[in-house]
Order: structure tokens, then sequence, then C-alpha cells
């Protein structure tokens, strides 16, 4: 048997029983599904699946059962003969037939019509299909590896997935976690993409470290791992050269980590601040000190709904500071002296902010 070949990139253990599940079924026909959400890798699986079988000098033919029109999809994957439907003015070959003797990957298997559902069936049932418009049946030899983002089983349920193509498809199931289940991954995987980019572009970027790194590892990836390298890609574009820092990150990542930050973290570094360039003509430093020191505290406000107690807390300030610089701000209105007080009804003109 020959020296397990990846394009896989992770340490983890959530990965690692990954790696081990393909190393098994690689030398094996059997039908794999591939599930996880979007871009956590399933095409670069079926790829290391193909590759380290013994089909792996034949072809890999991908198929985005998603990203073809319904009523193209049926002659794109078993081909048609010419004048089987308007605009058909030759044979063509599908995809079925073009990897013969290899594997086919149908990608968002999920989205697949009802019909086509059907003769996708018989394909995995008995290796064989006709080409749209031929009474001709054809036989193929060959592997097929699927893959979905969708609930396949909620599908069923719905009736929008056949149970018994469900059964066939799913032989082998090999479920990617996705990149908020697999962090440790995330430092080896910047590292990878940061030299790719770096080779492609002719760039000199170092690897973030430290405090980035902790912001990176604290966001939780909803693109997964196609985000992560998109970001790495625009990094070393847009950088050149040095060492990406925390200014460099998307707003979205910094707040997260900015959030994430554990009470008593200490003092914010100079990237966490607003990165405001001092223009020639000067500032008005109080108007933004208190712009930001405003901005601050409507967030502390937001955050424990109007609660001065825990917003204080957040701000790390006595509540009589904070009540104060509200009532400065008009958010509060006095409170009446207690001569003024003349009936129960007293000083129920306070501003609803005024509590907690």
């Amino acid at each position: 048997m020959l020296a397990f070949r990846s394009p896989l990139v992770g340490e983890s253990p959530a990965f690692e029983q990954v790696i081990r599940t393909i190393e098994k079924i690689s030398q094996t026909d059997s039908t794999v599904l591939i599930t996880g959400e979007s871009g956590t890798g399933k095409e670069l699986v079926a790829r290391a699946i193909h590759e380290n079988s013994t089909r792996a000098d034949k072809p890999l033919v991908t198929v985005n059962c998603g990203a073809i029109p319904a009523e193209l999809l049926e002659a794109e994957l078993f081909g048609h003969i010419k004048g089987a439907f308007t605009g058909a003015i030759q044979n063509r070959v599908g995809r079925f037939e073009l990897a013969n003797g290899g594997t086919i990957f149908l990608d968002e298997v999920g989205e697949l019509p009802l019909h086509l559902q059907v003769k996708l069936l018989r394909v995995l049932q008995t290796r064989q299909f006709e080409a749209v418009g031929s009474s001709k049946t054809m036989e193929v030899d060959v592997r097929i590896i699927c893959a979905t983002n969708r609930n396949l089983e909620e599908a069923i349920e719905k009736r929008e997935f056949r149970e018994d193509l469900y059964y066939r498809l799913n032989v082998i199931p090999v479920k990617i976690p996705s990149l908020r289940e697999r962090k440790s991954d995330i430092p080896v995987l910047i590292q990878h993409f940061v030299k790719q980019f770096n080779e492609v572009t002719g760039h000199s970027v170092e690897a973030p470290s430290g405090q980035i790194m902790e912001a990176l590892a604290a966001y939780d990836w909803p693109g997964n791992i196609r985000e992560l390298e998109n970001l790495m890609e625009r990094m070393v574009i847009l950088k050149g050269q040095g060492t990406v820092d925390l200014g460099d990150l998307p707003h979205r990542i910094f707040q997260q980590y900015a959030e994430s930050r554990p009470a008593g973290a200490g003092a914010l570094s100079e990237w966490e601040f607003p990165r405001m360039v001092l223009p020639n003509s000067g500032v008005d430093l109080r108007n933004i000190v208190a712009a930001f020191e405003n901005h601050l505290i409507d967030q502390a406000l937001a955050r424990t709904n109007n609660n001065k107690n825990r917003a204080s807390e957040l701000l790390q300030m006595n509540r009589t500071t904070l009540v104060e610089k509200l009532r400065k701000r008009g958010m509060i209105t006095a409170m009446p002296k207690r001569e003024d007080m003349k009936s129960p009804m007293a000083g129920m003109g306070m501003n609803s902010l005024d509590n907690g």
C-alpha cells in the first residue's frame, strides 16, 4: 500500500479522526457521503480519498449539483444525444461517462431534483443509465462520492430527498468538523495560507502571533476554512511585507475579540483603539475623547439592558460616576429635592434609564 498523501492541513484530534477514516476507506470502492458546513473542505476530502485509491490514475470528475440549473443537470450528468431537446445540436458525453474508471464527486447532492434522485439511485444500484433522448443503456465503472451541507434526514421528513437514495449514499459517512470545533488548527492553517500566498504574490508577510492570534482564535468563523483562507489572502496582498497586526483585522473579527476579553483582562493595546491619523489641521481632543467615552458607555448600557450597576462594572468605574456622566448628557434627569416631593407621584418624570 502506498504512503498516504493528503492536501488536508490540521492536527487537532477532531481532524485527525477524519484523516484516519480517509486512510481506511480510500482503498475501497464504497460510496461515501461527506457532510459538513460550507467552507469546511469537503471537496478536498473527496480529492484525498480519490488520490489515495486504486483509481488515482483515472479521472476525478466534480459536479456541483447546486450550481447547475435543474433543467440542464440531467444532461450534464448523463449526457444527451443530438436532437434530444432544443439546442442539442450534437451528442454530448455526460460527467458519469467522463468519470468511467475513476471517481465522480457530486457536491451539494442534497440539491438534486427528485426526478434525478431516481436516476442516481439506479446508477448506484446497477451502474447503468441512459443519456437524455437515448434508449441505449450505458454501463460505467465509477466510484461515487457525494457531499452536502444539508441535513438529509430533515430533507427526507419534508419529502425533499428520497430515503432509499440516502441509505445508498450513506454507506460510509464522513463528517467534517467546523473550524470552531477544531480551533487548535487555526495557527497551522494560518501558517499554511500565509506561506502559500507569499509564494503566489512574491510578498514577504510574516504569519501573525500573540494578540492577533488570540483574536483569530476567538472568532467563530461562520465561513469556516474558506473564510480563513480568503482573509489570509487579503492580508498578504494588502500588507505586502511585515507582520500582520490587530489593526489589519476586519471589524467583525476585532469586535468579537474585544467582547470575548474576560473581565479584568487589563488595558487595551494600542491596536484596540480607533486608528485615527492626526490631521495637519489638528483635532479637538476633548470632543474626540468624549465621543469615544460615550461610544463605550452606550455599548455597556446596550449590553446590560440599561442596568447601570452592571454597565459600571463593565466599564470598571463607580456607579455614581457613570450616573453623573449620563446626567450631564441629559440621559437621566436630576432627582427632585426631598422638600419638593409634595406627593407620592412626585419624581415620576425621571428618565427610564435611571434604574438598576
